[in-house]
């Protein structure tokens, strides 16, 4: 007779405190089995082999699995297709239960579907809980019950509705004991999952109180240490949200204000999700891109020769992180100065970074384009010399990506900045008339 239990899914919620799926499975009166897949599905689509955020995930993995081993408890690992997981675990068990947490990109929901619909036709039941953010779907709404697209008021009406109970943790601990027990269990090795180890050792999954505290202050400056990191942990669920913004409401308010808008644009995602292709104000697509590869190519590399977007990029290209001030001022540049398309920066971003959002992504690019929800005005045009007097005066930070932008090998302008102004409020503006 095969054991009876109930899976607990990991997917963007690599952590055993305060996991409400966990939480809920451990209650549920059966031994659980935490499981993970290796997706062929997305890794099949990664053309780095040393992709940071693969090695991310396995060292979290590993940790994790480290912690589980010491209480007598195993994660299994499937590399395959999540059907083919299920498949495989359906055999192994006798399935009494799946629980896992609500994930809400497009991807993620068939996905979801698709397994749920297996999991039923065997007459297994599919739980779901609410955990990567404080609030989903349709907790946030105006009074006629519509989703909001503008963040100001949605960010009132997110803190209105805010109570000690919704940042309260899951007491995971206090049941652990309800794991299945069995020998630990190795991951697959990277190489068997098609990837490499790059020895890079991430940012801890802590919270630094003065950093937080000093956020409104040191947040804009890229040539110190004042942003928290954290984002990769957020994106992979190795910090809980809400154990992070219960500090957050407490240290810094702009530090708070940051997670809300994350929690803005997961719900744009949520109820709009054509804007994965197309832009949320739709007229922004009737502007014709110049899409110019060699000058894509050049932002790519960092070679524009304006010293402040080539360093933002070739921090990117080198650590697989991006100070926020420098994710708008690229961005910027490539919509309004070089008129390429949104979509080719979002999906570069997407390859690059490690604390890659789709919903955050998708939004930040959006919004320096214009063409987002509340998005800055298209007339906006950040002037990169202005932004660099303004956030890295004495070019700390520049200098550390630009070595050489005092010497003859450094490039001329791509583009003169007042006629790449004038050229993008053209066609911006023609473009935006024929509606």
């Amino acid at each position: 007779m095969a054991q009876q239990v109930v899976l607990c899914w990991l997917r963007r919620d690599l952590r055993l405190d305060d996991n409400a799926a966990l939480y809920h499975a451990l209650k549920s009166g059966y031994p659980v089995v935490p499981v993970f897949v290796f997706d062929t599905n997305i890794l099949d689509e990664l053309e780095d082999k040393q992709d940071r955020r693969v090695n991310f995930i396995y060292q979290a993995l590993e940790a994790l699995n480290a912690t589980l081993a010491r209480r007598g408890a195993t994660l299994e690992a499937y590399h395959g297709t999540p059907m083919n997981a299920f498949k495989h675990w359906l055999h192994q068990y006798d399935v009494q239960g799946v629980f896992t947490n609500h994930d809400y990109e497009p991807y993620a929901k068939e996905r979801d579907k698709s397994v749920g619909a297996l999991l039923k036709e065997s007459g297994v039941s599919f739980h779901t809980y609410k955990d990567q953010v404080i609030f989903e779907k349709d907790e946030v709404l105006k009074d006629n019950g519509e989703p909001y697209t503008i963040f100001t008021p949605y960010s009132r009406r997110w803190s209105d509705t805010l109570t000690a109970f919704h940042l309260k943790p899951y007491p995971v601990e206090k049941y652990l004991a309800n794991l299945y027990r069995q020998p630990a269990i190795n991951l697959p090795a990277l190489e068997q999952l098609g990837f490499k180890k790059n020895g890079e050792h991430f940012p801890p999954a802590l919270l630094n109180e003065a950093l937080i505290r000093h956020y409104s202050e040191t947040r804009d400056t890229p040539g110190i240490e004042g942003t928290s990191k954290l984002g990769v942990h957020l994106r992979f669920g190795t910090i809980s949200i809400r154990k992070l913004m219960k500090q957050a409401l407490e240290w810094s308010d702009t530090f708070a204000k940051e997670l809300v808008w994350r929690e803005f644009y997961q719900m744009i995602l949520y109820h709009f999700p054509r804007v994965v292709s197309e832009s949320f104000k739709r007229e922004y697509d009737k502007i014709p891109w110049r899409n110019n590869e060699k000058e894509f190519e050049r932002w790519c590399n960092g070679t524009t020769g304006y010293p402040i977007v080539d360093a933002g990029m070739r921090e990117l290209n080198a650590t697989g992180f991006m100070h926020n001030r420098l994710r708008m001022i690229t961005a910027s540049f490539l919509t309004k100065h070089l008129l390429i398309d949104w979509r080719w920066g979002e999906a570069y971003f997407a390859g690059k970074l490690l604390d890659y959002d789709l919903a955050a992504n998708n939004g930040g690019w959006q919004w320096a384009a214009g063409s987002g929800c509340d998005a800055v005005p298209y007339f906006r045009v950040f002037n990169p010399s202005l932004q660099t007097q303004k956030f890295d005066k004495d070019l700390k930070y520049t200098r550390k990506w630009v070595p050489e932008l005092d010497s003859f090998d450094y490039p001329v302008p791509i583009v003169s900045h007042e006629e790449a102004r004038k050229r993008a409020l053209e066609v911006y503006s023609n473009a935006l008339r024929q509606r």
